[in-house]
């Protein structure tokens, strides 16, 4: 049995160089001024997709992500380890979304794409950790939804079994298509670019990037129609402007405080039971313990 997997991505700021200048004043993310990942638990959704399509021949992997025109770079990473094709939802009308506008484009944009048998992503984002878009896109598309994922395995059946991981044990269910799974960071990890893949999806590119790229690459462009990345607007989708970006987002971040921690002072203590005891008597005047 094969199978049309979509994988939901995004292309996120590295959190653990967050500066003074990471936030706009309209308390939107200030993208440029950070790293740009592919977020984590997206990986891991990846990787589910990947072992479906290993264990299905004919499997086909759709990635979608919505952002601005770097973005791309995460579809040319799902390329080198194995997807099929992406498109990256890309208009200024998208900027500033919230969960609520990000399912609502995201949705519209799994509708353009057409039948599919399943939707991964990972569980969240580390730029906004509500792990809200996943189930927000199953229910706008009126699909069945499974969080949480470990372990995807398809069954001689057509159905699909999922472990869950989830705060006081594992959880074995079971679903039918079409569905929508999140995948924990808890799964395993992708595995890494394929060196093969790598060569043949190097110079693959949207539009907007050929536009800016070495005129060289315009002919090799249109003989390896494969190397085409397709870029999608409000209108491509058909998505409603009013419900997308920061007027479709009933979400507003009123404050961000920018918390760094310095090392303070410090006291050398010797392996003696006089030096232990008398760093107790420390610990527990300060209220650190006790």
């Amino acid at each position: 049995m094969s199978l049309k997997i979509i994988l939901l991505a995004k292309q996120v700021p590295d959190t653990r160089n967050v500066g003074k200048d990471a936030m706009k004043a309209d308390g939107t993310v200030n993208r440029a001024a950070l790293p740009a990942i592919f977020n984590p638990e997206d990986l891991n959704a990846l990787e589910q997709a990947l072992r479906l399509k290993d264990a299905c021949p004919g499997t086909t992997i759709t990635l979608l992500t919505m952002g601005p025109g770097r973005a791309a770079e995460i579809i040319r990473e799902g390329l080198f380890r194995g997807i099929d094709n992406g498109y990256l939802l890309t208009d200024r009308a998208f900027a500033g979304a919230d969960t609520l506008a990000t399912s609502y484009a995201l949705a519209m944009a799994v509708r353009k794409i057409g039948s599919f048998d399943l939707i991964i992503s990972g569980r969240q984002a580390i730029d906004g950790d509500t792990a809200q878009v996943g189930p927000q896109v199953a229910e706008k598309l009126g699909i069945p939804q499974i969080t949480y994922a470990e372990e995807i395995r398809l069954l001689e059946d057509g159905n699909i079994r999922v472990k869950r991981r989830l705060e006081r044990g594992i959880e074995i269910v079971e679903g039918h298509f079409p569905l929508l799974i999140t995948v924990n960071g808890s799964a395993p990890e992708c595995r890494p670019r394929n060196a093969i893949l790598l060569q043949k999806y190097k110079y693959a590119l949207t539009p907007t990037e050929l536009q800016t790229s070495d005129s060289r690459f315009a002919a090799l462009y249109t003989q390896r129609p494969y190397l085409h990345i397709d870029e999608w607007s409000v209108a491509d989708v058909g998505a409603d402007v009013v419900q997308c970006g920061l007027s479709g987002s009933p979400t507003k971040v009123k404050k961000i405080d920018s918390v760094v921690f310095q090392a303070k002072e410090s006291k050398t203590f010797d392996s003696t039971d006089d030096a232990i005891e008398s760093l107790m008597v420390e610990l527990i005047n300060n209220h650190t313990i006790g």
